[in-house]
């Protein structure tokens, strides 16, 4: 009986790992969020093959300006396959108090947002969204996310392949060099 039991468990392992190959969906996008709009939005299905900057954002920010710098990112080398994704979090100070439509309101009238908003989540303590979980417990760059504009990036194969600070802002060397590298990759 026993051996029948680990004979089908490991069965249905191997299938669980045919099954992963076969969708070949990697750790860091196997996840469902929801848009700004409300829309369910499968992570692997929208950015799977490109090269991602995902940042958690707040409107009442300090570092809040970085939205241009973001856009300025997104109107550059969206064409050559970046995606930026926006997630507003309200741990921080309590910086992010919109709803999710005021936050898209204050987006798009403040900084021309166009680049992908997520809606609003928990990215830090016992609530923390499983992404966040992943990105911050399970990458090859764990640790708490510090403060808002917190930023990973994600290589075209969904691969975490770099983590900056809040105040390291989106168009310094470091995090250009490191998107302009991805990008390269085919």
């Amino acid at each position: 009986m026993i051996r029948r039991f680990a004979l089908f468990a490991f069965a249905a392992l191997c299938g669980v790992a045919a099954a992963y190959g076969a969708d070949n969906v990697p750790a860091a996008l196997d996840f469902e969020m929801k848009t700004l709009s409300g829309q369910s939005v499968k992570l692997a299905d929208k950015y799977q093959g490109k090269v991602v900057l995902l940042v958690n954002v707040a409107s009442e920010c300090g570092l809040t300006p970085q939205y241009e710098q973001l856009q300025e990112l997104h109107k550059k080398y969206a064409a050559q396959g970046l995606s930026i994704v926006g997630v507003p979090a309200n741990e921080f100070g309590k910086q992010e108090p919109g709803t999710n439509e005021e936050i898209a309101t204050f987006c798009k009238s403040n900084y021309g947002v166009e680049f992908d908003m997520l809606s609003k989540v928990v990215v830090k303590g016992d609530d923390i969204c499983p992404l966040y979980d992943y990105l911050t417990n399970k990458s090859k760059f764990p640790g708490p996310i510090g403060w808002n504009f917190e930023k990973f990036l994600i290589g075209r194969n969904g691969d975490v392949v770099a983590r900056f600070a809040p105040r390291v802002k989106p168009d310094a060397p470091e995090v250009v060099s490191a998107i302009e590298a991805e990008l390269a990759k085919k």
